[in-house]
């Protein structure tokens, strides 16, 4: 195209950092206008619930497909797909007066945030080399984790002080204005064009083994435990999942390119991105308890963020500079144990209201240096060790990770605070909530020191493995 540039420029660093926050910064904010959202629309709190976990899911769903899409029709496009979808999405949204459009409209913008983050990651690898490279992979970060930890307080401040939709109109502008900016930027493909058929048995397969288990987590306690549906949902899993690993290992083009995680430094990555961002997503147990129980407003729940915000943008190049003098093992353990010790610390729920106050500011103050130390190391770690023509299929896989890990952490936090809610003490239900992050902590901890070697990456020219 006319006037296309294949030179990375600090213009087109601003314009994926801005297509990847209407994910992370607009389309998350639910995690912390839940309460807002009940009162306007009248719907119930599981309802809410599903549709703030449908997002993540959704983009979890197709965010490989879509990364090998892009591979193969242009990353560009892709991200320009993916941001048309958002603002489709969020009109629905804006527009809702009930919960069948609202969740329609979660499930548009999860589908975008499929297109738009393999294809941007991708678009970051064509356009930078070594150590830029590594620096624009920084900011997508900084879009990533730092607007993931600054939704509560953006979002909050725009639901408290203009209303909750307005969220959703901001996002539309931050889309159109990331097209702006990334309408030059030089189309990136697969240099071989792969002649071999979509897997479509795979896909749906997967995506019906993904539901079901959502719906057993998040609606169990409403359809109960030991209905014949609540049974048929758990059995139709297992079945399914069980059906899809049969199948798919007697296919060559696989939906999931099971050929990728034989390099084990990209499997530690993937999987620890996965659990980590479990980690993260129990802070929707921490915002909805402060509002509910200790009185605070969105915003007022937001501005005890600030301190995660700040500390996520400052240790992503932290984590960079560990990267590259240490590898990512270090920075990676380190930085798991550190988010999950942060989060853990908002569990205090027996505490008084100032000194718990304080303590939940420190608690996500600490979480944000964990969050933010992993982020580099981590998404270096997954497309480093990947060939040039695997990079978009590859990056969907990570990314389809940190969705699905942030829904699934979503869903189980929440679904155990909502039991114990129903059955007991507010307090202690969120404190179990809460601690729903140990859940992913530990297995993060034990898998990243198994998988990740010590010396694995250093500040070097990309170097294309031959994978598979």
């Amino acid at each position: 195209m006319m006037g296309e540039s294949n030179q990375g420029t600090n213009k087109f660093i601003v314009g994926i950092v801005l297509a990847v926050l209407t994910f992370w910064l607009f389309a998350q904010s639910m995690i912390n206008i839940i309460p807002a959202m009940q009162k306007d629309l009248g719907v119930s709190l599981g309802t809410l619930n599903i549709a703030t976990s449908l997002t993540s899911l959704f983009s979890g769903l197709f965010i490989v497909a879509a990364g090998g899409i892009s591979d193969q029709a242009g990353r560009k496009k892709l991200t320009f797909v993916g941001l048309t979808l958002n603002i489709i999405g969020c009109l629905l949204i804006i527009i809702s007066q009930s919960a069948t459009l609202l969740i329609v409209g979660r499930v548009i913008q999860g589908i975008s945030a499929a297109c738009i983050m393999p294809a941007t990651i991708a678009l970051v690898k064509s356009a930078f080399d070594g150590k830029d490279r590594q620096r624009a992979l920084s900011y997508w970060s900084f879009g990533s984790w730092g607007g993931g930890g600054s939704t509560a307080l953006v979002g909050g401040a725009i639901a408290t002080y203009m209303g909750w939709r307005w969220i959703f109109v901001f996002s539309i502008g931050i889309a159109l204005l990331s097209m702006f900016l990334l309408r030059n930027i030089q189309e990136s493909k697969a240099s071989e064009q792969s002649k071999e058929r979509f897997d479509f048995t795979g896909f749906f397969l997967f995506i019906a083994v993904m539901l079901m288990f959502n719906l057993i987590v998040t609606r169990g306690q409403d359809f109960g435990w030991t209905s014949p549906l609540t049974i048929g949902l758990i059995g139709g899993a297992l079945v399914t999942t069980v059906l899809f690993f049969v199948v798919e290992r007697q296919k060559k083009n696989q939906f999931i390119d099971f050929t990728l995680f034989k390099t084990k430094a990209y499997t530690g990555a993937v999987v620890s991105n996965f659990l980590q961002n479990g980690i993260a997503a129990t802070v929707v147990v921490a915002n909805t308890y402060i509002q509910l129980a200790r009185g605070f407003t969105s915003f007022q729940t937001g501005l005890l963020t600030i301190g995660n915000v700040i500390a996520v943008v400052v240790m992503i190049r932290v984590g960079e500079k560990m990267l590259q003098k240490m590898g990512p093992r270090k920075p990676m353990l380190w930085a798991t144990f550190i988010a999950s010790i942060g989060m853990s610390m908002t569990a205090m729920t027996f505490l008084p209201d100032f000194i718990y106050i304080i303590v939940v500011f420190a608690g996500f103050l600490i979480s944000g240096i964990g969050l933010g130390m992993y982020a580099t190391p981590s998404i270096d770690t997954a497309v480093t060790n990947i060939a040039d023509d695997k990079v978009g299929v590859a990056s969907g896989i990570y990314k389809m990770a940190s969705s699905l890990g942030f829904s699934f952490g979503i869903a189980i936090s929440t679904a155990v605070y909502g039991v114990l809610v129903a059955i007991g003490s507010i307090h202690v239900a969120a404190t179990i909530g809460i601690l729903v992050n140990l859940v992913f902590a530990v297995p993060a901890l034990i898998f990243v020191s198994k998988t990740i070697q010590p010396e694995e990456v250093r500040a070097k020219p990309v170097q294309a493995i031959k994978v598979g």
